[in-house]
């Protein structure tokens, strides 16, 4: 059986409660997969705020 990093799972869980405020217990009932499609939907929301203000459109 191989087991998920634990330093990973402390990434997600640290990336998806900065940017979401969702507590800790929350997180932590989410199945890897889920976890993982919040961390990249917070990725997407980043990449589109930072192309709007290079492109000198703000938020």
């Amino acid at each position: 059986m191989v087991r998920y990093p634990l330093e990973r799972l402390y990434e997600e869980i640290a990336y998806i409660a900065y940017y979401f405020h969702w507590p800790h217990e929350q997180i932590m009932r989410m199945e890897h997969r889920e976890r993982q499609q919040w961390v990249a939907e917070i990725g997407k929301i980043n990449r589109r705020l930072n192309d709007a203000l290079d492109d000198g459109r703000g938020f």
